[in-house]
């Protein structure tokens, strides 16, 4: 009997079937380069509010929400308003970072 290689098996069927590509997840250190690079550090802080709300606040708010990933990356893209406060969010355009390290930071974010 062949043995089956399970990871290139698993890699395989991803590619067949289309999958997303996996993100890996990033540390603190990341996840303050990529906020001063958004600009995003001006206006929020991991555990106080600042102009807008601390990222714990938001991650208690998404918590349990399975599409609390995307709705985030939309909001940070397009913008957002009376969800925290009057004083809305500006759009943070794809030029600041890529749709990839804007994943890895809300996930980073979800986790606080």
């Amino acid at each position: 009997m062949k043995k089956i290689n399970l990871a290139a098996t698993t890699v395989a069927m991803a590619l067949v079937l289309g999958a997303h590509p996996v993100h890996a997840a990033i540390d603190d250190a990341k996840a303050a380069d990529l906020m001063k690079a958004g600009g995003c550090s001006v206006c929020h802080a991991v555990d106080k509010k600042l102009i807008g709300p601390a990222y714990k606040d938001v991650s208690a708010k998404h918590k349990g929400d399975a599409g609390a990933g995307a709705a985030l990356e939309k909001a940070v893209r397009s913008g957002s308003h009376d969800v925290y406060g009057k004083i809305p969010m500006p759009p943070v355009p794809a030029s600041k970072f890529s749709d990839d390290d804007l994943h890895s930071l809300v996930e980073w974010i979800l986790t606080k």
